[in-house]
């Protein structure tokens, strides 16, 4: 499944304005429930925290991958947010992360879960597509990078 199948432009926060892990995830939600009126912010938020104590999504190089399982969804949702400064995210390497994608899927969907998230690491680990969401200049530029990206790899 391409990210561009479900992410939109829409979906993307230039700069986030959170200072912490959970607002991070209050802040990538927000774009997430825009989508899926049905689903409970505060719900996904909690669902993701959980998750989050089983291991920090922060993977390192500056980057964080949160994820999690929801009841009742009928499609994959993914958010990307951005913060130049940085934020404390607990990552691996205990260094601040400066890109966010937010992976929301339904409950029962193991293998296109793990496809996705296969599919978001493998695009993270190219420094140079990590440098230019760093430096794009406008949400269509960061949206026009990932999928561009997306549509060349195979996973």
């Amino acid at each position: 499944m391409k990210l561009s199948q479900i992410m939109e432009e829409d979906d993307i926060i230039l700069e986030l304005k959170a200072s912490n892990k959970k607002e991070v995830l209050e802040e990538l939600s927000e774009v997430i429930c825009r989508h899926e009126p049905s689903l409970d912010k505060e719900k996904l938020v909690q669902v993701l925290m959980e998750r989050e104590k089983l291991g920090t999504t922060g993977i390192g190089d500056g980057i964080a991958i949160p994820h999690g399982k929801v009841e009742g969804l009928k499609n994959p949702l993914l958010s990307f947010g951005r913060s130049k400064k940085g934020i404390d995210y607990e990552a691996i390497d205990n260094k601040p992360v400066h890109l966010f994608f937010l992976l929301v899927a339904p409950e029962n969907s193991s293998g296109l879960h793990l496809q996705i998230l296969a599919r978001i690491a493998k695009l993270l680990k190219n420094s140079k597509f990590r440098k230019r969401l760093i430096e794009a200049k406008t949400k269509k530029e960061v949206y026009q990078i990932i999928t561009e990206a997306d549509e060349e790899i195979s996973v």
